[in-house]
């Protein structure tokens, strides 16, 4: 009987558990591992389009301090990210890389537009004519009129 104890002892103790070392760079890489992580990264700007429109109709176009500061923000965050594409991509050899990041910069650019359409809708571009009245001279007046008699 306590033989039996012994061994079921043994059988569940952490110094019976034997660990194999082997160094991780005689192991490769899964085939699809290098290629599913770049086209994560190279999806990952299209995929934040959903979101970054979702938080732009709940922030409202009202001029205050969230709206101001999610616009900041996803005007800024594409710009850091074009950036550093190249240090993203450092880790990319492969046929398909140049495409791979204009697909990178094209998703960074549909979420600047998405930046510039909600400034437009919160009116802070100068897209009238109205925006541009303190650069346009004063009309010559043609004539002039005094007590219902023309003055030229």
């Amino acid at each position: 009987m306590s033989n039996k104890a012994i061994n079921r002892r043994q059988k569940w103790s952490l110094e019976n558990v034997k660990t194999y070392r082997v160094a991780a760079e005689a192991l490769p890489s899964p085939p699809a591992y290098s290629t599913s992580t770049v086209s994560n990264a190279t999806l990952a700007p299209l995929k934040q389009v959903p979101m970054n429109l979702f938080i732009s109709y709940m922030a409202g176009n009202s001029i205050s301090i969230f709206p101001i500061m999610m616009v900041g923000m996803l005007l800024m965050r594409p710009i850091q990210a074009i950036w550093a594409t190249k240090s993203t991509f450092k880790m990319m050899e492969t046929s398909s890389a140049i495409l791979q990041m204009l697909v990178y910069v094209f998703g960074h650019l549909v979420n600047m537009a998405l930046a510039l359409y909600k400034c437009h809708s919160m009116g802070l571009l100068p897209t009238h004519a109205s925006d541009w009245l303190a650069f346009v001279e004063p009309p010559i007046r043609q004539e002039y009129l005094g007590g219902g008699v023309a003055l030229h």
